[in-house]
Formats: structure tokens, C-alpha cells, sequence
């Protein structure tokens, strides 16, 4: 069950990314709902300096997967960030540009809407 596709400024949620395939539902949406406990709900534009800090943080994301259909993301992908490590890179200096129409209203439970839009690409 996902919550309703409400976008952090209040309207409809736009897609992330279809290539490669990204949200929780894998649906290239940042749709949440009560199974998404890492709220995957901010969609980010990959940078190399944000995909190093993630991989120094234990979750590689650059690294192929192929036995999880996972082809690793590379700078310039988009991807829908748990709000948390989103938040997290930012405190670090290191957090990567944000999708505003594609980030879904929830994101806004872990991560303010001014620094939200201080990465906006849209």
C-alpha cells in the first residue's frame, strides 16, 4: 500500500528516474508507504562526491548488482535517497541536487523544505 503521490510542494508526484528504474515500488517513483521504513522518498541527481560519501557509509551505490538487477548508479542518474542519508549528506557537505516535483511530501518528516530547496534542480 503507498501513500497518496503528493510531491514536497504540494502537487502531483513527478517521475524520478525509469532508466535506471528507481523508488521503493520501483515504479521511477519516490511513492512511500508503511513498508518503506527508509523513506526513499527524495529524488536526487547522483553526484561523484555523494556517491563516495555513501559508499564510505556502507551503502554502495555505484557498484554493479546483476544478482539483484542492479546496474549502479553513476553520476548524472537519478535515484530516489532515503530522506535520512539525504539529510545525512548534507550535514556532510556532500548532499547531491533534489528534484522538488519528484520528492515526495514525506521526505519533509526527516528533512526541512528550505534545505530541500537549497539543491533544487527543477
Amino acid at each position: 500500500m503507498k501513500e497518496p503521490s503528493i510531491n514536497v510542494l504540494g502537487g502531483p508526484l513527478e517521475d524520478c528516474s525509469r532508466a535506471p528504474v528507481t523508488g521503493f515500488f520501483r515504479n521511477g517513483c519516490c511513492d512511500t508507504g508503511p513498508m518503506d521504513t527508509g523513506q526513499h522518498t527524495v529524488c536526487a541527481t547522483m553526484t561523484a562526491e555523494f556517491l563516495a560519501l555513501s559508499k564510505y557509509l556502507g551503502n554502495d551505490l555505484s557498484t554493479p548488482r546483476p544478482e539483484y538487477g542492479f546496474h549502479g548508479l553513476k553520476p548524472g542518474d537519478q535515484w530516489c535517497l532515503c530522506a535520512a542519508r539525504f539529510l545525512q549528506a548534507h550535514h556532510e557537505g556532500a548532499a547531491p541536487g533534489v528534484r522538488l516535483q519528484a520528492t515526495h511530501r514525506r521526505a519533509l518528516d526527516i528533512v526541512p523544505l528550505d534545505v530541500l530547496q537549497d539543491y533544487a534542480v527543477d
